[in-house]
């Protein structure tokens, strides 16, 4: 079994995480940047924090057989926050870099005025620099906040297709597969979503453009339920290539869109598919640099 964690904070996570993860099938992750628990009070704190998850975070994950992307961006949390809107200004040299696959997590928390400009100024971001968009729905108030989120993306200009929603459950799904986003799920205890929960919804909408997550943190919270995720898929019909496109290809697919996805030094699974190899994955090659 192969995975690919598409929304998790390794930030948070120590080195045993990384070596359980690995024995677990764990392959790739990315990370988004998002709140630390405390507001930051300046933006040299978010700079600090970007050149981390761009420099020290891949090297810790590769030492662990593991390739670390991120995504990065202005979460909706401190977008209320003066002193940290003017980040925005800061992101451009960060998402020319390499290893940002997208930018993220962006949305809202309280769907405040502030929250909607800076929303809207990070899609034109993405678009901008040719980049897909994570985009994290509310705690609160979740169908409204969604269908919301839905509206600001069909007015970034933004093809629906380039834009991953997450955090999603029972009630939000259903206006998410009708948009044509990508849809992400969080297995996440006590606040989100379980394995059997999640197999129930890939059995009544299917296994297209969904994604999986542990979106493990500094919460109470586990990297290894995407595996657990498997096994119940495994234990509830789902065979091992219906597996494989949810944990692997699906996310591979929608993270590749940035061109910068390389998964070539990825020492895989004994069963998988030898990126490397130039394999194709449904017909949604891997290639290095590709835009396509």
């Amino acid at each position: 079994m192969r995975i690919f964690d598409p929304h998790i904070h390794m930030t948070s996570r120590t080195t045993d995480d990384y070596e359980r993860m690995h024995a677990a099938g764990v392959r790739a992750v990315v990370e988004p940047s998002f709140w630390l628990g405390q507001p930051r009070s300046s933006v040299g704190t978010f700079c600090d924090y970007f050149d981390a998850l761009l420099g020290w975070e891949p090297f810790r994950a590769e030492q662990f057989g593991i390739a670390h992307f991120a995504t990065i961006g202005l979460n909706p949390k401190e977008a209320n926050d003066e002193r940290c809107r003017a980040v925005i200004d800061e992101l451009p040299r960060y998402l020319d870099k390499d290893r940002v696959v997208a930018v993220g997590e962006l949305g809202y928390d309280s769907m405040t005025p502030e929250e909607d400009e800076v929303f809207a100024r990070q899609l034109g971001l993405a678009l901008e620099h040719g980049l897909p968009a994570l985009v994290h729905t509310p705690h609160r108030d979740k169908l409204t906040g969604t269908r919301r989120t839905l509206d600001v993306v069909r007015e970034s200009g933004m093809a629906p297709g380039r834009v991953l929603v997450d955090h999603l459950n029972e009630v939000t799904v259903g206006v998410v597969v009708e948009s044509g986003c990508w849809m992400g799920f969080s297995i996440y205890p006590d606040t989100k979503m379980d394995p059997h929960r999640m197999v129930a919804i890939l059995h009544e909408h299917g296994t297209d453009r969904m994604v999986v997550n542990s979106a493990a943190d500094w919460g109470r919270s586990d990297p290894l339920l995407t595996a657990r995720t498997a096994e119940a898929m495994l234990a509830g019909g789902f065979d091992d290539d219906d597996v494989d496109k949810v944990l692997w290809r699906n996310p591979v697919e929608f993270y590749a869109q940035s061109g910068r996805l390389d998964l070539s030094g990825v020492a895989e699974a004994d069963d998988a598919v030898d990126v490397a190899s130039g394999a194709t994955f449904e017909g949604n090659s891997v290639l290095r640099g590709s835009r396509e």
